[in-house]
């Protein structure tokens, strides 16, 4: 594991590999028999001024690339590799850090490529930072989980966030915006835009019921605020179903904007499934959930497209 506390960070070569040798990390992990956490391979920690670039990632043991408390950071042409049965291996998790920027990557782990976090429960809660100011683009992979991914830790928040020009192949969900009663925070101001799926099980899922506890000391009445998400211009093939959301009951999400949305199977897509949620949706087929299809979140949909 490669750690950097504090500064300014440069992190960039000509292709070079840094290989965590995860599998024995994962086999103890999957024996039951680590008797603490893995480490993560490379880890930025409040630093600022970071770019990380031109490099190969693999295997790494657990995170591959974890920015955290950290301000303008740049992390592009990248290769992350890990095989799709090794656990926890997601590509890049910026936590609790603003301006950043991720793009011209290719990634094919074992878990979420791209995840957006800021903190998990009562410790996110209390620490309040959120992750803000964060653009994500021309980001090609695959992996049994998500291609781009906001939570399940978004107890400091999430706002203000750009992923666009994504190809995601192979793969669990295409978009996974995910939280759960005793997170608190929000997740807000989100937009994905012209995403390409092919070969993916879920195109889009955005859940109020993802993710466990640290432990028994959080606040169970902690509800999060899901707000503001558009979803637009998004082609897929090979799909087996359209997408699921599902707010909670006591915080529904709310203006939640489907647009130009089109997914295609071998066999019929399975069709959206909504709940605890208010929103619109414009030309998306399958066609989209009676939730999505009242006239009330339609002005909101539109002036964000």
């Amino acid at each position: 594991m490669i750690v950097f506390v504090v500064g300014t960070v440069i992190c960039a070569g000509e292709n070079g590999t840094i290989d965590g040798q995860g599998s024995v990390w994962w086999d103890m992990w999957k024996k039951g028999t680590l008797p603490f956490t893995r480490p993560h391979l490379l880890e930025l920690m409040d630093s600022s001024n970071a770019i990380v670039s031109n490099l190969v990632f693999q295997d790494s043991p657990f995170w591959n690339i974890h920015p955290v408390y950290c301000s303008n950071v740049l992390i592009r042409n990248l290769t992350i590799l890990a095989p799709h049965d090794s656990p926890n291996t997601d590509g890049i998790d910026p936590d609790s850090s603003s301006n950043v920027c991720i793009e011209d990557c290719n990634i094919s782990t074992g878990d979420d490529l791209i995840a957006i976090k800021s903190g998990w429960d009562e410790y996110g809660i209390a620490c309040g930072r959120p992750s803000s100011g964060i653009t994500i683009r021309r980001i090609t992979g695959s992996s049994p989980f998500a291609g781009f991914s906001v939570g399940s830790e978004t107890s400091g928040g999430v706002e203000n966030v750009l992923a666009e020009h994504l190809n995601f192949y192979s793969s669990g969900f295409g978009v996974h915006i995910k939280t759960n009663s005793g997170r608190g925070g929000f997740i807000r101001n989100i937009t994905v835009s012209d995403v390409v799926l092919d070969n993916v099980r879920y195109g889009l899922r955005i859940a109020g019921d993802v993710g466990g506890h640290p432990d028994e000391r959080y606040n169970h009445s902690a509800l999060p605020i899901v707000d503001s998400l558009t979803i637009k211009n998004v082609q897929g093939q090979n799909i087996k179903e359209a997408g699921l959301i599902k707010g909670i009951p006591n915080s529904a999400f709310s203006r939640i904007c489907l647009s130009n949305i089109k997914l295609h199977g071998s066999a019929p897509v399975r069709p959206w499934k909504c709940a605890a949620v208010s929103g619109a949706a414009l030309d998306v087929q399958p066609s989209p959930c009676t939730e999505l299809t009242s006239t009330s979140g339609m002005s909101f949909c539109t002036n964000s497209l």
